[in-house]
């Protein structure tokens, strides 16, 4: 569905005027364990059944709007996968970061970079790992979204929610933005909610999801970085500048994401607009959301399990959840709301309802030294 203010398009996206897409592709994913591993993390994985991978969705998606105008940044180890799995993408805007910093030095190291070779450039931030189903509203609230950071705003793309979700923080609407119609002001960023004041954002209406992400011109992010982090900004203008300084500058960067960085105290200040939107966009943050995803919710004990891979390697009687196969056959009898997994060297039995606990299981594989496994 469409949020208020939103028009659901009747052409295709066009492809708007400067602007880059940026893709940080980064983290391992742990409550999909063991489907999503360190060195094979959910983005570089088809969790959709559909024959791609997360991150090539992102990508299919923000072509029609940025054309060719892409820059990707993934961890070392995952660089080579990238590039493999983006033949669209020129390998030299696939960039790899030295060690893991969170999503403030990513994204402006690629602001940083885009400040110098596109002085009018506007660039978006999407994550790799997210699923949208409806992509003609997602291009129109983007670009709804360049629009209004053209004019100097720090735009995010507020999430219409459809529960009370204590598992993302949450955007404040304010008053509308004079000048662009379907934009307003952001009064706050909220963390992470308990359920029952989730419930409270969702029964006055002026709370939307924060699903990260943000529309800027690169110039205005670093500057808004350097307001509260100044030799952070200045570090990423001497990366951008002279790329022989990455290994040298990298590890002093502050390990810190771009919500907490630049994005609460710029709407403290009067900076930060949001776009209300409902695209279907789903985290896929645990096999709870995966099995909802893939219809989980509308299935029952004669349907049986949602199956993610090749149906015909799961027997399942009287059972309801999840099953993913790598192989061999897995039988499930009598089992409601089950989620198994099973990779050539890990199996996975949790439940639907104890999903987000999944993580504790790399967490313990970590501290005994068993990283093979994570």
């Amino acid at each position: 569905m469409s949020a208020p203010g939103t028009d659901v398009p009747s052409t295709p996206p066009a492809p708007l005027d400067h602007f880059w897409a940026v893709v940080p592709a980064g983290g391992a994913g742990t409550r999909l364990w063991p489907l999503s591993r360190a060195a094979a993390p959910k983005f570089l994985r088809d969790l959709r059944g559909q024959g791609r991978t997360l991150l090539q969705e992102t990508v299919d998606r923000l072509e029609p709007l940025a054309e060719d105008r892409f820059v990707v940044v993934t961890g070392a180890a995952h660089r080579a996968a990238v590039v493999r799995q983006l033949p669209q993408v020129a390998a030299e805007a696939v960039l790899a970061e030295p060690t893991p910093r969170d999503s403030m030095a990513a994204i402006g190291l690629a602001a940083a970079l885009l400040e110098r070779a596109d002085p009018d450039a506007v660039m978006g931030s999407f994550a790799a790992d997210h699923v949208i189903t409806e992509p003609d509203v997602f291009a129109a609230v983007v670009t709804t979204a360049v629009e209004v950071a053209r004019d100097g705003w720090l735009v995010t793309i507020g999430i219409e929610p459809t529960h009370p979700s204590s598992a993302f923080g949450y955007v404040q609407q304010g008053e509308d933005l004079e000048g662009h119609p379907g934009a307003a002001r952001v009064a706050s960023f909220v963390e992470k909610p308990s359920p029952e004041v989730a419930a409270g954002y969702l029964a006055s209406g002026g709370y939307r999801w924060n699903a990260g992400m943000f529309v800027v011109r690169p110039g205005v992010l670093l500057d808004l970085l350097a307001q509260w982090h100044p030799q952070f900004a200045a570090d990423l203008r001497a990366i951008a500048a002279d790329g022989s300084r990455l290994e040298e500058l990298w590890p002093g960067l502050p390990r810190i994401a771009v919500d907490h960085a630049v994005a609460e105290p710029a709407a403290a200040a009067g900076r930060v607009a949001t776009v209300p939107a409902g695209f279907g966009w789903e985290d896929v943050g645990d096999f709870d959301s995966l099995a909802a995803l893939l219809g989980a919710d509308g299935a029952d004990a004669a349907t049986g399990p949602v199956v993610l891979g090749d149906a015909s390697l799961v027997e399942a009687v009287d059972s309801t959840g999840l099953v993913v196969p790598s192989g061999r056959l897995v039988a499930v009898v009598g089992l409601d709301d089950v989620v198994v997994v099973d990779t050539p060297d890990a199996l996975l039995v949790t439940t639907r309802a104890r999903a987000q606990e999944v993580k504790a299981v790399v967490a313990a594989l970590t501290e005994s030294g068993r990283t093979r496994l994570t």
